[in-house]
């Protein structure tokens, strides 16, 4: 807490700004105490480095155990002119649902109010980042933030150029959580787990993740042995409900059972 309290102090200071709009996040080995007057002695500096190119920059610079720095954009036709969106991110361990250790920045210079933006963020992000996993753990630290800075000539968010911005707002979240999973720490292998035919979306989510989390399913996966009784034993594991005889298992485009 005092580390924390040092560096948005610290940061407000020297970007001339109130401390209540500064926004920290960090990761880590859980337990060790952080060097804060490491960190708040650069801050002069890097306040006179900021420049509007330095996206990549900041990517590489909340990497950790991250092999390579990652970020996403898009870009739409606005109502009056265009509205981005950018995000990066970081993460490779301790990844599983409800985020798991990672940090990921997404901004926008749409004009949207906070409540509106924060449904959006609410909607997609059960589709995204709350829908990977690496090795089933959760860590204590984890943030998304999203931030409109209401600078684009373009009007306010509404009707169709709404649910457009959504839908690219998707497309950002989903491609960094893919960059994500492919930064797995030990990871050789992608792959994406479709139910359908579920009770429920809640069973459709309990049957995937108790597929994903398996290590019998990832031996195999990593093995690349196309034993199907996991699958099987997985879904049976999982505390959905489930008909075993009108179970179908596809392997890419191969039925396998």
């Amino acid at each position: 807490q005092k580390s924390v309290s040092e560096i948005t102090a610290a940061v407000a200071e020297v970007m001339g700004i109130e401390p209540v709009r500064v926004f920290t996040s960090s990761t880590g080995v859980i337990g060790e105490p952080l060097a804060h007057d490491c960190i708040i002695a650069k801050i002069g500096d890097l306040a006179e480095m900021l420049n509007e190119n330095s996206g990549e920059s900041a990517a590489r610079a909340i990497m950790t155990t991250d092999t390579f720095p990652k970020g996403a954009s898009a870009v739409i036709r606005g109502d009056g002119g265009p509205i981005h969106i950018s995000g990066i991110a970081k993460g490779s361990g301790m990844i599983a649902p409800d985020m798991a250790t990672m940090l990921v920045y997404i901004f926008t210079d749409a004009k949207i109010s906070a409540l509106a933006l924060q449904k959006m963020l609410s909607r997609q992000v059960d589709r995204t980042f709350n829908a990977i996993t690496v090795d089933s753990d959760t860590s204590t630290s984890d943030a998304l933030f999203l931030a409109a800075t209401g600078q684009s000539d373009a009007a306010p968010l509404a009707g169709q150029v709404a649910k457009v911005f959504e839908a690219a707002l998707a497309d950002v979240m989903l491609a960094l959580a893919h960059q994500v999973v492919r930064d797995g720490e030990g990871a050789t292998k992608f792959v994406e787990v479709r139910v359908t035919g579920a009770k429920s979306d809640i069973d459709a989510k309990k049957v995937a993740m108790a597929i994903a989390n398996s290590p019998l399913v990832k031996t195999a996966i990593a093995g690349e042995d196309p034993n199907w009784g996991r699958i099987v034993m997985a879904v049976g594991k999982s505390g959905a409900a489930a008909d075993r005889d009108r179970l179908t298992i596809h392997f890419g485009d191969i039925l396998v059972a």
